[in-house]
């Protein structure tokens, strides 16, 4: 009786700690009768969503709402467009916007199953410290963000899968059994299947690390299962990689530059600690006796998305899910409970400082500023009523709540129209911007603040632009804009002209 009761306290606890951090963005979600979202992607992806609620059965494997009229062959998926759409099944009988509040609450309810896994497992696996990983999964601010409300984002399903997947070989590294090896090889395939990239390269690193294990007669169910599901991903999604040209590859170098998720994180970022806490510090307990820890594994793959992670911010998330998984190992080797809980306390303290600066009021008013600009631009969507050029992180929200195709959009497959939107904004003369215009099909063209679009702009087509070209005039001088456009509305911050093919 006794230990049910501690384990609903636990479950509370954990439930309540990672719904209020996941969720600590409610307010810059919720925008009236509709739902903001928290990047462009998960505009995109709201898109796809609508299409699989609206055709049950579809299976998108191109985006012809973004990079029109050419189109794209997108890399994801479809298990987490169906996760939202089963989502939205269910809330159907409470609201009559279930597909928002869906897309809204998918990744925080994965955030919270998750969670309450981790309890379970850390129970079955009798971790010491075992609250280490449990506090750290639920405070770190980019787990928080990787779980978002707001945010819908195959990262979030990537996440758990892999978190799962980590479970099943940690316990196979301490009591082999074909079902760790059936969890683990279901959780690989299907991470795998939602997203061909950080899953993949996780598991590759861990096939070489537990070499000695893969052929053992215990995993052979888990990879009869990941076969399945791979050919069965394989079966369903039938895409076909693009092939970039040199000047598109060059439009697509600089602009990553300009996507936070693909920078570089400095070896002295503040940002580690942050993520992780003054824990980190300590994270070379783990290299003493490595070889004779089963779970040695683990220490490799912390260590490999260390350095992945200062290549590209978005092997963040995985970064820190990992040091969450070693925190009970580095606080067992302090032995002391007592010692380890106060070095424990002290070591959260940069992740409550990270928290402080969410909630500060500089940066409250950062994020009332992009809800207010989303609530512009759905007014400016109303207008709309065939393809359009805009500024690529706006033309997935543009497309989702207009149901019109953009020229540019937020994945890198739709580079060509990225760049040709870039292009069109830095024309000097009508003629060209009206060529751009013509060969893509546009009806509408929306602006938006000059000097954050000519400094996109100037990234992306890696050239200066001048104080003549096409933005300035749209944004600041309406009545000089070319014979071809004309101003049809206006809000605050954003203008929309219809284009004249005559």
């Amino acid at each position: 009786m006794r230990d049910r009761i501690l384990l609903l306290l636990e479950l509370v606890i954990v439930i309540s700690l990672v719904s209020i951090t996941r969720c600590a963005n409610y307010s810059d979600v919720f925008a009236g009768d509709h739902m903001n979202f928290v990047d462009a992607d998960c505009f995109a992806r709201m898109t796809r969503a609508r299409i699989c609620f609206e055709h049950p059965g579809t299976i998108v494997r191109r985006h012809d709402f973004e990079n029109f009229p050419i189109g794209t062959s997108p890399h994801t998926t479809a298990p987490f467009d169906y996760l939202i759409v089963g989502t939205a099944e269910a809330l159907q009988l409470f609201t009559n916007h279930a597909l928002e509040l869906a897309g809204a609450m998918v990744s925080p309810l994965l955030a919270i199953a998750l969670g309450i896994f981790l309890c379970w497992w850390t129970r079955r696996m009798q971790l010491r410290f075992r609250w280490g990983l449990l506090l750290l999964y639920g405070l770190s601010p980019i787990l928080a963000h990787g779980f978002a409300f707001g945010r819908p984002d195959h990262q979030s399903l990537a996440l758990a899968l892999v978190a799962v997947a980590l479970c099943g070989e940690w316990a196979l590294a301490r009591e082999p059994s074909p079902n760790w090896g059936l969890l683990a090889g279901m959780s690989w395939g299907l991470a795998i299947w939602v997203s061909a990239y950080e899953p993949l390269i996780l598991f590759a690193l861990t096939i070489v690390l537990r070499a000695r294990t893969i052929f053992a007669p215990y995993r052979r169910t888990g990879w009869i299962v990941f076969v399945a599901i791979i050919g069965i991903a394989l079966t369903v999604e039938r895409r076909i990689p693009w092939a970039p040209t040199g000047q598109i590859m060059m439009g697509l170098k600089n602009w990553s530059g300009t996507i936070g998720e693909l920078g570089h994180v400095p070896l002295a970022s503040a940002a580690w600690f942050q993520w992780c806490g003054w824990l980190l510090l300590l994270s070379p307990i783990l290299f003493w006796r490595i070889r004779e820890n089963p779970r040695w594994f683990v220490t490799v793959l912390l260590i490999a998305t260390f350095f992945l992670t200062i290549w590209q911010a978005r092997w963040a998330y995985f970064f820190t899910l990992l040091f969450a998984f070693v925190a009970p190992e580095i606080l067992s080797a302090l032995r002391n409970p007592i010692v380890a809980s106060v070095s424990f306390a002290i070591a959260l303290f940069p992740i409550a400082q990270a928290w402080d600066r969410i909630f500060s009021a500089e940066e409250g008013a950062r994020r009332l500023e992009n809800k207010l600009e989303l609530v512009e631009l759905r007014r400016v969507a109303q207008t709309i009523d065939g393809p359009f050029i805009a500024p690529w992180w706006f033309s997935p929200a543009l497309t989702y709540w207009s149901r019109q195709p953009a020229i540019a959009g937020s994945s890198h497959e739709s580079i060509g129209g990225i760049i040709d939107s870039a292009k069109f904004f830095a024309a000097e003369e009508g003629g060209v911007a009206r060529a751009i215009c013509t060969r893509r099909g546009v009806k509408w063209v929306v602006s938006y603040d000059s000097e954050r679009v000519a400094q996109n702009t100037a990234a992306i087509l890696g050239t200066m632009i001048s104080a003549r070209v096409l933005l300035y005039v749209l944004d600041r001088t309406p009545s000089n804009a070319p014979p071809f456009l004309h101003l049809n509305s206006q809000t605050g911050r954003f203008k929309s002209y219809r284009v004249n093919r005559f």
